[in-house]
């Protein structure tokens, strides 16, 4: 059962910036317990795909590891009712999170701080 799913910003860390802390806790998960979200995977995605970091090896590595999870209906419907803001992606990881009963691992809590019954924690601290 998936229990967290990782923010575009965490799993970056993870890949390339080398947070002994972050890497520690994701090893830690049994497998299937964390997932990454296809809306997180499409915004590292296309930062590779511009240049920066993760490299597309390093990228599909990570994918390898940590399975993505399809956004669904049900997680289109949550996105629905969440309040507007700008950070769109943000939104929709909230969304996809909240439509499976999942914990967001990210290092901006505060991106999350209004979508009321979302779980976020933060695995670099």
């Amino acid at each position: 059962m998936i229990r967290y799913l990782i923010d575009a910003n965490c799993a970056v860390y993870a890949m390339d910036l080398g947070n002994e802390r972050l890497k520690a806790r994701i090893a830690e998960t049994t497998a299937g317990e964390i997932a990454i979200s296809v809306i997180s995977y499409a915004e590292v995605a296309y930062g590779t795909h511009v240049g920066k970091p993760p490299a597309p090896e390093v990228l599909e590595a990570f994918v390898t590891a940590i399975p993505l999870l399809p956004f669904d209906e049900a997680a289109a419907r949550a996105y629905a009712q969440l309040p507007f803001k700008r950070a769109r992606f943000d939104r929709l990881l909230a969304a996809h999170a909240l439509s499976i009963g999942a914990t967001v691992i990210s290092n901006n809590e505060a991106d999350f701080a209004d979508v009321t019954g979302l779980k976020v924690e933060n695995w670099t601290i």
